[in-house]
């Protein structure tokens, strides 16, 4: 006869979190803007995945604001997504965030 044993197992806290948003959309640049990352939030809600993009422009060595913070930290994942007319230094400070 098989026995039958329940185990409690821990789940660790960023498991148990409550996330406001499943993806959070990081990039610079109005090409990226209008462009790929445009059409990806909209196929990401069309799916019912629940998308952070930013609206608002963030100047190169501007810090991040206390709003970008929050959604970054209340997102399940993040996608980043690199244009071709900037650098990976514009995106250094996101991303140690992410």
């Amino acid at each position: 006869m098989a026995s039958s044993s329940s185990s409690s197992h821990s789940v660790p806290a960023s498991m148990s979190q409550s996330w406001n948003y499943d993806v959070f959309l990081s990039f610079r640049g109005e090409d990226t803007r209008k462009g790929f990352v445009g059409h990806l939030y909209v196929a990401l809600e069309h799916k019912g995945i629940y998308t952070y993009k930013d609206d608002e422009t963030l100047a190169r060595g501007e810090s991040i604001g206390p709003t970008l913070l929050k959604a970054i930290e209340e997102s399940r994942i993040a996608v980043v997504v690199f244009s071709n007319l900037d650098t990976l230094s514009a995106y250094l400070d996101t991303l140690c965030l992410v």
